[in-house]
């Protein structure tokens, strides 16, 4: 299958091409037909603000941003971590990917807080 194989170069990639100092923003994740993404993004470049964006991109579902911080350093890591926890508890598979920061912006009407979005299922929407 050719999401397999795609999914295996990845891995491989991660784990042989990694340079140092390098950390996890994002997960893509399969299960069956499907695809979910998991992402960090900082849209100022740094560790904070940040968000944990969920997409579904073979779902043709809108982007979810589940949490967001303003001040706490770390916070975003530690949710999408959990959160990609959860879906490999679901029976998803999950690879990471690794990079040396991330250019993305975020939604500009997202309201930032270091408070959790939702605690809800996502992935049964």
């Amino acid at each position: 299958m050719y999401k397999n194989r795609y999914l295996m170069q990845i891995a491989i990639m991660v784990l042989l091409g990694a340079p140092a100092g390098a950390y996890a923003d994002s997960w893509s994740c399969s299960k069956s037909d499907n695809v979910r993404e998991v992402m960090i993004e900082y849209p100022q470049g740094g560790s904070v603000p940040c968000d944990v964006v969920y997409k579904k991109p073979t779902e043709g579902v809108e982007d979810q941003v589940l949490w967001y911080a303003e001040n706490t350093e770390g916070y975003c890591e530690e949710k999408a971590r959990e959160f990609v926890g959860k879906l490999e508890s679901w029976g998803w598979v999950c690879l990471e990917t690794v990079s040396q920061g991330s250019g993305e912006s975020a939604s500009e009407d997202t309201e930032v807080t270091d408070d959790a979005v939702t605690e809800s299922d996502p992935s049964a929407e």
